[in-house]
């Protein structure tokens, strides 16, 4: 196994999206330069969405603009749907992430449609991707549903098998979006996901960590063969749709625990912390991550 990790950070994205208050697009910039300094390389930049349903995003093409201007940064943006996506190439995104959920009820209130109706519009944005441009394929709820509970991995798999034929070249990312899954079930789903799709050589890990285990279902992930991972910066996040789901796994925490593990992320730590602090401190934030309170007690102590 490869003793590197790509972190996706996913906070200008999942996280200010949670955020309630209308952080100034200039503030976003500032914190998207203070991770850029931090050596992220990766970044969910935004997403194009309904402005009226989440009116953080309004600013999603300067966002992008500014983003995707950055040397040796690679910024996906979100999109639900082929008329945003279209938005987003309009505006010059070269890295396309289209989302839908395995839960009927879920991929209703998160898009509007039926996860079938999802994966005949993902085929459809297929065929728009401009050459030399990337397509990702987020699969919301692959492990549990906010609303009926753990999902079948035979549901998933099955969801997933058209995907693939879609689009093999794309990085089909595994999400769960509760934050209730275990780490067995995360390198059983990958396994299993894997072996069924042969022809899919990209794979990536979404988690969340509202019941503690998101650093533990990251190397669950990366065990399993996953070297890239999801994460927000101070642990920002959530889904609007998952009722209960809390933030995303914090970044300062997987770069901590990987630091650790002799697996490098080319992501460095005091800078990335400076930034979660400052994004901790964003008025509606609702944070999470230890490392960054964990490492200023050791430094107490230590003077």
């Amino acid at each position: 196994m490869s003793n590197i990790i790509e972190i996706v950070e996913v906070g200008p994205r999942d996280g200010f999206q949670s955020i309630g208050p209308l952080i100034p697009t200039k503030r976003k910039l500032e914190l998207v330069d203070m991770l850029y300094d931090a050596g992220i390389r990766r970044m969910e930049a935004t997403a194009f969405v309904s402005t009226s349903a989440v009116p953080q995003l309004a600013d999603a093409a300067a966002l992008l603009e500014h983003i995707a201007g950055k040397p040796d940064l690679d910024a996906q943006v979100l999109v639900p749907s082929l008329r945003h996506a279209e938005r987003a190439i309009a505006a010059g995104a070269t890295h396309l992430a289209f989302v839908l959920s395995v839960s009927e009820k879920h991929n209703k209130g998160n898009v509007r449609r039926s996860p079938a109706e999802s994966v005949h519009e993902f085929g459809e944005l297929a065929k728009l991707v401009p050459a030399g441009a990337r397509l990702r394929l987020n699969l919301a709820t692959a492990f549990d549903c906010p609303f009926d509970g753990a999902v079948p991995a035979a549901a998933t798999l099955a969801l997933l098998e058209p995907l693939v034929a879609i689009a093999p070249e794309a990085e089909f990312c595994l999400c769960d979006t509760t934050g209730r899954v275990t780490p067995d079930r995360v390198a059983s789903l990958f396994d299993a996901a894997r072996d069924a799709n042969p022809t899919a050589q990209r794979w990536a890990f979404h988690g969340h960590d509202t019941y503690g285990q998101g650093v533990s279902n990251a190397v669950a992930a990366w065990n399993a063969g996953i070297n890239v991972i999801d994460s927000s910066f101070a642990g920002l996040g959530g889904c609007p749709f998952a009722p209960g789901a809390t933030g995303n796994v914090a970044t300062e925490d997987l770069v901590w625990t990987f630091t650790e593990m002799g697996v490098s992320s080319g992501i460095d730590l005091p800078r990335l912390i400076a930034a979660a602090r400052e994004a901790a401190e964003l008025p509606g934030a609702s944070f999470g991550g230890r490392v960054r309170d964990a490492l200023r007690a050791r430094t107490r102590i230590a003077a």
